[in-house]
């Protein structure tokens, strides 16, 4: 009986530790000559974050571009091609040899900071796979409560649906007057027309476009930001908890056709940690 009562207590303690965030878990660091980028990977995402892990510890990241930004949108890097690239050298286009298989998970989303890989266009790569070492992490930007309405829009129906639309002749005035508005060059109002379309063209088409979005998505597109059109369409697999702000600055550095004019390389750590440590010293709350 005493073993026994020993053995519960045991698995007991074992259960208390790992629900106090005693449990390990893996930082990223990268590390650019604008400050250091912390993240985690999530659990929910086991290639994505298997796969990550093992590139960073065999060095493979190290002395990488981050070869492609978007001021608004995001920064880009992992093509070993662009290590020693010279000046103008087209990138973007290589990796290890291997993809990896989607994981999009509706759980995350590409709100600022998230860390999500990229890959080829649905054309070539129906089954959104992942590049085997390309990754971006967004920088975006904070959706104005006026316009949160667009975040619960599914924006492949609303892409299927619109084309029905403009291919029927009869309603070529509505696509005059918003080719009138899109050369206007104001996207924003352009969108805002767009979405305030819906409703009409789910009694034209039949097809349900309005999707249920969390509160928790809403206030984060329009307290932190990001890039909500990315949804569903990427995995992401990883959120940076400290230096945000640096990704604000290397979405700064000048360009030319999305390259920086000046290198900005990385290098990437792995450390393992408790969770409880990770809390402590980056504020990042794991989910129960």
């Amino acid at each position: 009986m005493k073993r026994l009562l020993t053995l519960i207590a045991c698995i007991g303690l074992l259960l208390l530790s790992q629900c106090s965030g005693n449990k390990n878990d893996t930082v990223i660091t990268i590390k650019t000559n604008y400050g250091n980028m912390v993240a985690i990977l999530y659990d929910e995402t086991p290639k994505h974050k298997e796969n990550f892990i093992k590139l960073a510890k065999e060095g493979y990241y190290n002395d990488l571009l981050f070869h492609r930004i978007i001021q608004g949108f995001m920064i880009q890097g992992g093509d070993p091609d662009s290590k020693n690239a010279t000046p103008g050298q087209p990138l973007g286009m290589g990796g290890p040899g291997y993809t990896v298989e989607a994981e999009i998970n509706p759980k995350f989303f590409h709100e600022k900071g998230s860390l999500s890989a990229a890959r080829l266009g649905d054309q070539q790569n129906p089954g959104k796979a992942s590049s085997g070492s390309q990754f971006y992490i967004v920088q975006g930007t904070i959706v104005r409560q006026t316009d949160a309405d667009g975040l619960r829009i599914d924006q492949a129906k609303l892409s299927s649906s619109f084309q029905k639309i403009i291919q029927d002749p009869n309603n070529q005035p509505l696509i005059d007057s918003l080719n009138q508005l899109y050369m206007t060059g104001d996207m924003q109002a352009y969108q805002r027309k767009i979405y305030s379309l819906v409703p009409r063209i789910e009694k034209m088409t039949g097809q349900k476009i309005y999707k249920e979005v969390s509160p928790e998505k809403l206030k984060a597109y329009t307290t932190v930001g990001g890039a909500p059109h990315l949804d569903g369409e990427y995995t992401v697999f990883g959120k940076i908890i400290s230096g945000l702000d640096v990704i604000d600055k290397i979405a700064a550095v000048p360009t030319e056709q999305e390259r920086p004019v000046e290198d900005v390389s990385m290098t990437v750590t792995v450390e393992e940690l408790p969770r409880k440590k990770i809390t402590e010293l980056y504020g990042y709350q794991y989910p129960n």
